[in-house]
């Protein structure tokens, strides 16, 4: 009976590590899907507006903004993450 209880500990540890593997991927992706979304979306931005006649450093301090957001976005995540322990 002892040996069966161990073998289902060690799978569990086993299948644990898996998932936690799988976690943090999913959340490497996540940061750096958004990480080129933004920076995408800062210089289609940046192109219309100077389109649209602005300058453009003007341009890019507004688009600024974007990545402002993203970093405040990854702040309160890493900041639940913290709270969570």
């Amino acid at each position: 009976m002892g040996r069966i209880n161990s073998a289902h500990f060690i799978l569990n540890v086993f299948g644990s590590g898996v998932a936690l593997v799988k976690l943090l991927t999913s959340l490497l992706v996540i940061w750096l899907t958004l990480n080129w979304k933004v920076r995408k979306a800062r210089k289609a931005f940046e192109k219309e507006l100077v389109k649209q006649g602005m300058l453009k450093h003007d341009a890019r301090r507004i688009s600024a903004q974007f990545a402002t957001l993203k970093d405040n976005i990854e702040n309160s995540v890493k900041q639940s993450l913290r709270g969570w322990r």
